[in-house]
């Protein structure tokens, strides 16, 4: 993509409503524009990054044997009355009447739309395990919208539901979808800890919150120093296989956010120089309840002996919408984003220094079409900004690798690229620039 045709509206100042580093640089690099309190429009730049984050989460849904559907944003109040949470829910759900004054609601989760689909579609045992899920828009009137997408009332959501004959099988569920966040986590470069959450008004009695540190997090986070070296799932990790080891390598020490933590067993449990204590985000929140909504809603199957059981059920969020904020609290400096190769909206930028000149124009668009055609998203800088503005604009938007070409370099033969998470710099020729870092890219895309 050439910037001379893109829509990029970066902006040089840092907007005044702006708290967080990820809200600051979301505005400042044109990724999003606020639309009115809570929520946003994604301009090129940021549906980039989004439907990237989208696709990882999808891959690896799919690879726990999850099954993509597609639910309705708004709702029928009638449904969330059957479960018994269309009053106790609060004010954070949005509350409307159709023209034939029917109570309808702006969904902010789907366990009743998806029960009510299960009940009707599937009676026998012999259909069990599904696990369904959606990528969608959903709402929350938050009282007090801030942090941009961080805590906005409008966001993308992945939520799946899982359906299971007995409490084990449901708990077998629960855990593939566990050892599935850690390896979505790790694939957008981050390091996420699994650990004990209320279940809050999605309700049962086991509940993970999946939180990556960060300065600027939301909550104060304890736990063991070995949690946060743990090894990730591998890619041909058996999910339909024993996954206990895999969530007790990830449960059997110290981690609780500050509403869950317990002082005196952290100090108890977890030796002084191993105890981590850090600002955390939660990315990811997986809760197993049993039937507390096929109970009430009637979903039901028969079971081998002929006779009508609830389902167990249980149901998993990814905010990635939120992702894309908390990628960034984690991945910045004070130059602006650096964004890990998987989630990037282009991977290479490449910066022509003198645009205009017929050697540097020729020598950038053969690198540039060397990167097309191995599959390299490239961002080119051919406008005619003074150099600074350059830089600076390529540091904002922060991809990965920067390719820089004027005509000192061009002279000697060479190009001089950085790479944006390190800060590491190197000269390469222009003969070859394109397949090195062609080949460091490919590299890095699948991080696990």
């Amino acid at each position: 993509m050439h910037l001379s045709r893109y829509f990029l509206p970066v902006l040089r100042e840092t907007p005044k409503e702006a708290e967080i580093v990820s809200h600051q640089y979301m505005l400042r690099a044109g990724m999003v524009k606020q639309a009115s309190a809570g929520i946003y429009s994604w301009l090129p730049m940021g549906l980039r990054v989004l439907n990237k984050i989208a696709d990882i989460v999808r891959e690896e849904q799919n690879r726990a044997g999850a099954i993509e559907v597609l639910m309705p944003t708004i709702q029928s109040a009638d449904l969330w009355r059957e479960s018994g949470r269309y009053d106790d829910y609060g004010k954070e759900m949005l509350r409307i009447q159709d023209r034939q004054e029917r109570d309808m609601l702006y969904g902010p989760t789907n366990e009743e739309l998806i029960t009510q689909i299960f009940r009707d579609s599937v009676k026998s045992y012999r259909d069990l395990p599904r696990n369904l899920y959606h990528i969608q828009w959903k709402f929350r009137d938050e009282i007090r919208p801030r942090f941009g997408v961080m805590r906005g009332r409008e966001f993308l959501m992945k939520d799946a539901y899982s359906f299971d004959l007995s409490e084990e099988d449901g708990r077998k569920s629960y855990n593939r979808m566990f050892a599935a966040y850690l390896r979505t986590f790790a694939r957008m470069g981050l390091k996420s800890i699994p650990m004990n959450a209320e279940t809050g008004p999605i309700g049962g009695d086991l509940s993970h919150e999946f939180i990556i540190l960060a300065e600027t997090g939301e909550s104060q986070v304890y736990g063991h120093q070995d949690l946060f070296d743990g090894d990730i799932p591998p890619a041909d990790l058996d999910f339909y296989g024993d996954l206990t080891p895999v969530v007790d390598q990830w449960t059997s020490l110290y981690a609780a956010t500050d509403e869950m933590h317990d002082a005196a067993r952290f100090e108890a449990e977890v030796p002084a120089d191993k105890q981590v204590s850090a600002r955390g985000i939660e990315v990811g929140h997986i809760f197993f309840f049993g039937t507390k909504y096929s109970d009430p809603m009637g979903c039901r199957v028969q079971t081998p002996d002929g006779d009508m059981a609830n389902i167990q059920m249980g149901s998993y969020g990814v905010g990635i919408s939120r992702l894309a904020g908390a990628i960034i609290e984690a991945c910045h400096d004070d130059k602006g984003i650096k964004w890990p190769v998987p989630v990037a909206p282009f991977e290479v930028g490449l910066i022509n220094l003198k645009a205009g000149d017929e050697g540097t124009d020729t020598a950038c668009g053969a690198v540039y079409e060397q990167f097309t055609n191995a599959g390299i998203e490239i961002l080119y800088d051919d406008t005619n900004e003074r150099a600074g503005g350059k830089f600076a604009t390529m540091d904002l938007i922060g991809l990965p690798y920067q390719i820089v070409i004027g005509p000192k370099g061009l002279k000697d033969g060479q190009a001089e690229v950085t790479d944006r998470q390190t800060g590491a710099q190197e000269s390469i020729s222009l003969d070859t620039v394109a397949n090195v870092i062609a080949k460091r890219v490919k590299q890095q895309r699948l991080l696990v």
